[in-house]
């Protein structure tokens, strides 16, 4: 017996390395792919799958001792207030998307499908809407069509003698005419994309029956591009239900409560988090339902037109009637670009804007405030450039990894990264921000108010237009190119060094800029992690918005803008006029 008990822990000890050699031989042997497959999940868990995660859980929780509840969902919805906030957003965003296809679809066929003049003219304002951020086209429409003050009322008294104004953005009309000049591009976007497929024969056989070009595209044309028109209706209706900055900006003051304003009312002091959660999750599932019902139209084949080759296309002569579609296209600039643009720079130069042009009223003080004296403006631009460029890098990494694995297929389940690489894009930004914070706030992690949470909400918020750009690029990449570099003895490492990166290269930079300039103009994800130290230009426009000082506001807008025009410029230089507004 003494024998045998001396021996046991011998063998144990044994077995034991045993074991660990055996794992040492099997690590030795893992694929490097292998271990960033599991790097990437959990990332990926920390950026998408824990907040939305934790947002689900404190929505049942009670406060303080954490027992499971169903009250914070009565309270979310037992108010009057609080349901007229949730119609409120469903019919702004029926109305705004209405209001966007009747800006957009003349302007999608003219510039696609017809002789009309000055058509590069018309998609510059289409990009200029698109990167103008909502808010300060907001602000630039308070200044032209506030009450009384306004630069279109004062032209009205001035010109009529009727003191009354004769428009009032403080409305719910103002407000989705003012949300829908900021969202048609993305119409526009689709539908032209859809357009430029649909080939010129089956209009000429409409014409050849005696249809005129008028009833040649309402019968023929536009229908053959529906799909794509829904799927830009839905994407505006999304985009507005979850927009908090011109909401705030215009619907607070005017008394329209929408979800997004309601939500923020909620995180005021006391905060209430886990009725924020609860309010929220109806949010997510309208935005996950309607994204499956865009997904379901645009996966249709009976549009065979779009999904195969186009043939040859021919623009439609509208003789005098170009010049009509013009004049259309030129309307939406002015109200959608120029107006708003013109007013911002007459306030960011201007000791009082309401006084309007006159050299007496010029001055460079408000620039000068600015840069020299204000205690968090230039922190804020700095902190805005830091946390952008920070989030579009560790995007495109994790972007490029994900999409590099799942297109050649390196480890099982690749897929599942792709669909948690994407997952943010069914997310509204501000309930990903109520996610991170329930999350991420609170002990022992305690990241509130720290550019470590700043920039890993950017991440995971910019995360799927990272990824849908990366995929396109890894796509145009044969792997026979990579397959004769490890056939000449190169590793999988040195492939992508000296293969793969050099030619993606261009469209890499490409993606980098559209989600650093996107991420500079941020503001629903971060109006509610952002602390004293981490403001950013975005939440020192809306500060400033609340305290009416616009001419120190438009000043700061005109610095934001300035940033973003600088970076388009430098795309449009090295990857063409239209990488912002292309759709692959």
């Amino acid at each position: 017996m003494r024998s045998s008990a001396a021996t046991l822990p011998g063998v144990a000890a044994a077995e034991s390395d045993g074991r660990f050699s055996a794992l040492l031989r099997r690590l030795r042997h893992l694929e490097p792919a292998t271990l960033v497959w599991v790097a990437l999940v959990a990332v990926l868990l920390v950026l998408v799958v824990s907040p939305m995660a934790k947002l689900l859980l404190v929505s049942f929780e009670t406060r303080g001792t954490g027992a499971f509840t169903l009250s914070n969902y009565v309270t979310a919805y037992g108010r009057e207030r609080y349901l007229d906030a949730l119609f409120n957003s469903l019919m702004l965003g029926g109305l705004s998307a209405l209001l966007s296809l009747i800006f957009a679809l003349p302007m999608a066929w003219a510039v696609s499908r017809t002789d009309m003049p000055f058509r590069g003219v018309t998609w510059g304002v289409v990009l200029g809407a698109f990167i103008m951020p909502p808010y300060l086209g907001a602000i630039g429409w308070i200044l032209l069509a506030g009450p009384n003050a306004g630069w279109i009322n004062q032209a009205w008294t001035f010109v009529t003698g009727d003191p009354d104004s004769i428009v009032n953005v403080y409305t719910f009309t103002g407000l989705a005419l003012v949300i829908a000049l900021n969202s048609f591009p993305f119409i526009f976007i689709f539908v032209k994309a859809a357009l430029d497929m649909v080939s010129s024969e089956m209009e000429d056989a409409a014409n050849i029956l005696g249809a005129g070009a008028w009833r040649t595209m309402m019968t023929v044309t536009l229908p053959l591009v529906w799909p794509a028109i829904l799927a830009g209706i839905i994407i505006v209706f999304l985009e507005t239900m979850a927009l908090f900055g011109t909401p705030a900006i215009i619907g607070i003051p005017a008394r329209i409560n929408v979800v997004t304003t309601q939500l923020w009312q909620f995180f005021e002091f006391p905060t209430r988090v886990e009725v924020a959660a609860a309010y929220a999750i109806p949010l997510l599932l309208i935005t996950v339902a309607l994204i499956a019902v865009q997904r379901l139209v645009l996966s249709r084949k009976g549009f065979v037109s779009q999904t195969g080759k186009g043939g040859e296309r021919r623009p439609v002569q509208l003789g005098a009637w170009r010049w009509v579609l013009f004049g259309w296209c030129a309307f939406v600039g002015l109200l959608a670009v120029l107006m708003p643009l013109v007013v911002l720079l007459q306030a960011s130069f201007a000791e009082a804007w309401g006084r309007g042009f006159s050299f007496d009223n010029l001055t460079l003080r408000n620039y000068y405030y600015l840069i020299f004296q204000h205690d968090m403006a230039m922190p804020s631009v700095w902190n805005t450039i830091y946390f952008s460029a920070a989030a579009a890098t560790f995007a495109l990494i994790i972007a490029l990894l994900v999409a590099y694995i799942q297109h050649r297929k390196l480890v099982p389940f690749a897929g599942v990264l792709g669909f948690l690489a994407m997952a943010p894009f069914v997310i509204p930004g501000i309930v990903m921000a109520i996610g991170f914070y329930a999350a991420y706030a609170s002990p022992p992690l305690a990241l509130y108010g720290t550019a470590a949470l700043m920039i890993l909400a950017f991440t995971a918020r910019f995360l799927p237009i990272a990824y849908a750009n990366c995929s396109a690029a890894v796509r145009t990449v044969h792997p026979e190119m990579e397959e004769a570099v490890r056939i000449l003895g190169g590793g999988r490492m040195r492939a992508i060094r000296s293969v793969v990166a050099p030619l993606m290269k261009k469209s890499l930079f490409g993606a980098w800029l559209i989600v650093f300039i996107i991420a500079t103009r941020e503001l629903s994800a971060a109006v509610f992690l952002v602390g004293p130290n981490t403001r950013t230009m975005s939440v020192m426009l809306y500060d400033l918005s609340e305290e009416g000082n616009f001419e120190v506001l438009s000043a700061l807008g005109g610095i934001l803008l300035v940033i973003t025009v600088t970076l388009v410029a430098i795309g449009m230089k090295l990857l063409g006029r239209d990488f912002m507004l292309r759709r692959e």
